[in-house]
């Protein structure tokens, strides 16, 4: 279970970890709605058995601690401000 549920939340970091880094950043100010709709797709998607509800469960988890780790981490844009997080990423567009 938990090692399904661990390979479920790997598979969204890479889906999440291709994205442009100002629309990660964007997620990640809603990054209760990330939550949230991550857990609600697994659950969907592995809805029948007891193991699949427990991986699903333990990966939407697993997202949220990321989310949270991420926005601490390298901070969030709302609107057009960046407020950076402990880490600065380079938002500005250029190359």
């Amino acid at each position: 279970m938990f090692t399904s549920g661990i390979v479920v939340f790997l598979s969204a970091v890479l889906v999440l970890a291709k994205l442009p880094r100002r629309w990660l950043l964007r997620l990640l100010h809603y990054s209760l709605a990330v939550d949230l709709a991550v857990s609600a797709i697994v659950l969907a998607l592995h809805f029948g058995t007891f193991s699949g509800v427990m991986a699903a469960t333990f990966a939407g988890l697993l997202t949220s601690l990321a989310t949270s780790a991420a926005k601490r981490a390298f901070g969030h844009i709302q609107g057009n401000l960046y407020f950076p997080g402990w880490l600065t990423l380079d938002v500005s567009g250029r190359a």
